[in-house]
């Protein structure tokens, strides 16, 4: 049994500070000094320009998560009998800024900046060309899991997906959110963020009719949730954060924004209230802040009202402001 505290494994390779003359063969060593169990496909330089890899991957259960900058590169993906994970994989990649081309035998695809594209292993693999630099998020999964919910998934050898497409676009900022070390610090949060990404990816990519009703009531509420805290935690000190300027950023309703909020067992407001009061607490513990007063850090983090603050603070800390600066 997987223990509780068992953080998704993780893997960072950078060539960056490295003379532009070692990186090629730093590159060709790079799958050798990979801890994952299952090791990134490997990587080659092209012949010309200059090389630069600064990726991190993740190992989650039955998903693996690459994402980074990629230049000068031609990635080889390994055909189903050789390949690292045991089996057939689907991967899909968009392209955060930059140009790919993805090769399978005579066909060639070009993927742009804001696109992805679905290609699957099989029995001949594919390569992933990115001559110039590519911002870019990678995920791998295993065909036994995906092809249940796409149909015909098999019969793809690479299809694109458009710019602009709103599951991809909720994936997108879906995967941000994870990929920090908070997200996914339990098995149980790994599985969870696991489901979700395969809900907004089936649905990216073409759902059957009946697993697409499941994502939009799972995945989808999910990711929008994610997002939207996310857009919170970033704007805590704005003097109009609001419930329905948060609606409106999201193009959602207020009803819908509601009842993400109570499906997660809170409401809106008090998820602000509890997100400026932990930023308040680090504030208050960093002693890089030492120098500011408490009611600067209150104001800061979006209360207008100083005694409340310190009320909500001794309910939610168990000591005043006072006490929390000097317990650090």
């Amino acid at each position: 049994m997987t223990p509780a505290n068992d953080r998704a494994a993780s893997f960072r390779f950078s060539t960056d500070g490295m003379p532009l003359h070692e990186r090629a063969a730093a590159v060709r060593e790079m799958h050798e000094r990979c801890t994952l169990r299952v090791k990134p496909e490997p990587m080659e330089p092209l012949s010309a320009g200059p090389v630069g890899v600064n990726i991190t991957q993740w190992m989650l259960p039955h998903l693996g998560i690459m994402r980074g900058a990629l230049c000068g590169l031609r990635q080889r993906i390994s055909p189903e009998h050789s390949a690292p994970t045991g089996g057939d994989d689907a991967f899909l990649a968009f392209n955060l800024a930059g140009t790919s081309v993805v090769e399978r035998g005579s066909d060639q695809l070009v993927v742009g900046g804001g696109e992805a594209f679905l290609a699957i292993r099989g029995a001949t693999g594919f390569t992933v060309a990115r001559p110039k630099s590519v911002r870019f998020i990678g995920l791998r999964f295993p065909m036994s899991v995906l092809s249940p919910l796409v149909p015909d998934l098999d019969r793809v050898a690479v299809r694109t997906i458009p710019h602009g497409t709103a599951a991809l676009k909720l994936l997108r900022s879906y995967l941000g959110v994870i990929a920090q070390e908070s997200a996914l610090a339990t098995f149980d949060l790994q599985r969870a963020a696991v489901a979700h990404v395969y809900d907004l990816a089936a649905l990216a990519v073409g759902a059957t009719a009946e697993r697409a009703d499941l994502a939009r009531t799972r995945g989808v509420r999910a990711a929008r949730l994610e997002s939207i805290k996310a857009d919170i935690a970033a704007h805590l000190g704005d003097d109009d954060l609001n419930i329905a300027a948060i609606a409106a950023r999201h193009s959602v309703s207020l009803r819908y924004l509601q009842k993400l909020f109570e499906a997660d067992g809170g409401s809106f407001s008090e998820f602000v209230v509890s997100a400026r009061l932990t930023r308040a607490y680090r504030l208050l513990t960093n002693t890089l802040q030492s120098n500011r007063t408490i009611s600067d850090i209150a104001y800061d983090v979006g209360f207008n009202d100083l005694s409340y603050f310190n009320r909500a603070f001794r309910r939610r800390f168990g000591l005043t402001p006072s006490e929390a600066r000097h317990h650090r």
